[in-house]
């Protein structure tokens, strides 16, 4: 089991949510926390109410200039934590550019922004832990998920790649893939999210693969199933289930 004490772990998406939840998870097992989101007041609050160790750094991950100042503000670091995302609902009729270029900026290429600045540090001294959030969503192509959907895909691909690469090399990798979460974000929702789970029970699904060494986990289990077991069935049987017209 992976000892946290003492460690120092970048968290980006860490206001509000999941990454709050987390927050809290690993400075209770005595890491020291590193908070970033774009909400420099509220990230403030959420540092003072941890039990440990915590700074907080404000980032935007659709600016690279922003996340290459964070990074240098956080210092070395033992492990970084990517949660940050946006979403809209959306359809391919009601497509709307503005929004799906954010959604592909802040949840994919914001991903690459933060991996890219904190991994070759870690690369260099042959050790170190990332963990990258994916989604259920992005295991194949759902109704409704223009722009969502696809930079989830792409942060999953990129996570398995990396472990591809960094296997054997001192840096853990970790993908955790999480179903339907009750966030601001959710809250846009008018459709039924089945197995809906609070922040505090995703946060209990992802320290727990933390503190050990499996690549990828998803959750929750029985609902993850239904995601999983779709990679294998043909496209048209595929639509049939998930997009019945």
């Amino acid at each position: 089991m992976r000892d946290f004490s003492g460690k120092r772990y970048w968290l980006v998406g860490a206001s509000e949510g999941l990454g709050q939840a987390l927050a809290e998870r690993l400075s209770a097992a005595g890491a020291e926390v590193i908070l970033s989101a774009r909400n420099a007041n509220r990230l403030a609050e959420v540092a003072a109410g941890l039990p440990g160790k915590a700074l907080a750094v404000p980032v935007d991950v659709a600016d690279s200039a922003s996340v290459r100042a964070a990074a240098a503000a956080a210092g070395p670091l033992d492990g970084v934590v990517f949660l940050a995302g946006v979403y809209w609902p959306m359809k391919a009729q009601a497509w709307n550019p503005d929004q799906v270029e954010a959604m592909c900026d802040v949840n994919l290429t914001g991903c690459v922004r933060v991996i890219g600045a904190a991994l070759p540090d870690m690369v260099a001294r042959g050790r170190g832990h990332v963990v990258i959030t994916g989604s259920l969503s992005g295991f194949r192509g759902l109704p409704g998920a223009i722009g969502y959907g696809a930079s989830k895909a792409g942060c999953m691909a990129l996570a398995e790649s990396m472990q591809a690469d960094l296997r054997g090399s001192g840096i853990t990798v970790q993908l955790s893939n999480p179903g339907f979460i009750r966030t601001r974000l959710t809250a846009k929702n008018d459709f039924s999210m089945p197995f809906l789970m609070e922040p505090a029970e995703a946060a209990d699904h992802m320290f727990r693969q933390m503190q050990g060494d499996r690549f990828e986990a998803s959750f929750p289990t029985v609902f993850s199933w239904l995601f999983r077991l779709s990679r294998f069935l043909p496209g048209w049987a595929y639509y049939r289930v998930f997009a019945p017209k």
